[in-house]
């Protein structure tokens, strides 16, 4: 049997700073299990891993740290600040994540698990969308962004700024999502519409299983 039988994954995505967190927490209180990308994109960068060998072999030694881990601070400096070598290295990395990604969701399935919610910053440029049967964004002005940025990681304005201008703009993810969550700092706001929205999906699988169950 089909291990994968019957599960509908959900991509969660969004502007840098958007604050996906707090959507992605409510998602998971209503029964969703979630696979966190940038959890993914750590783990296949490892050290000793194949992925990142080939990031060494591109970059060089100077984004690899004494311990042969990856430095990601220098690292981030010089693909922030070069778009070209910005997809160099997601077509590095994305083919890596891609395969942990599906992994990930069939080790749910087979668990029992069938709503999945793939919450990935860059669902998009890592074509990661394809799994996805709705897929929700999460967007917020940029002045706001920019300071949880700046206070997250401890990043200046011009590197915050330049992370931002590295993706897509607010336009492409209203035009290519399903749901549009607006998130400028009102919490219970945020959280209200994302309990909407997870029990809406919850709703529309349980009427797809349902038909289908019926057809069968």
């Amino acid at each position: 049997m089909n291990s994968l039988h019957g599960v509908m994954v959900v991509g969660l995505t969004g502007q840098t700073g958007a604050g996906k967190s707090t959507v992605s927490r409510i998602f998971s209180d209503n029964g969703f299990a979630v696979i966190n990308a940038d959890n993914v994109a750590r783990k296949v960068v490892e050290k000793g891993s194949k992925c990142l060998d080939e990031i060494a072999d591109f970059f060089g030694s100077e984004v690899i740290t004494p311990e042969n881990t990856l430095d990601r601070r220098a690292l981030a400096a010089i693909v922030f600040s070069d778009k070209t070598k910005l997809e160099t290295l997601n077509t590095i990395i994305y083919p890596y994540i891609t395969g942990e990604i599906l992994r990930c969701i069939r080790q749910y399935s087979e668990s029992g698990k069938k709503l999945i919610l793939l919450d990935a910053p860059t669902l998009f440029e890592s074509r990661a969308d394809d799994f996805c049967e709705i897929i929700i964004s999460v967007l917020a002005d940029a002045d706001i962004r920019r300071e949880r940025i700046i206070n997250r990681d401890g990043l200046t304005p011009e590197q915050a700024q330049r992370r931002m201008n590295s993706q897509l703009d607010e336009d492409f993810f209203e035009t290519h999502s399903d749901y549009i969550i607006h998130n400028n700092g009102e919490l219970d706001t945020v959280s209200e519409i994302s309990k909407e929205v997870s029990d809406k999906i919850r709703e529309i699988y349980g009427t797809r299983e349902h038909l289908s169950a019926k057809c069968g």
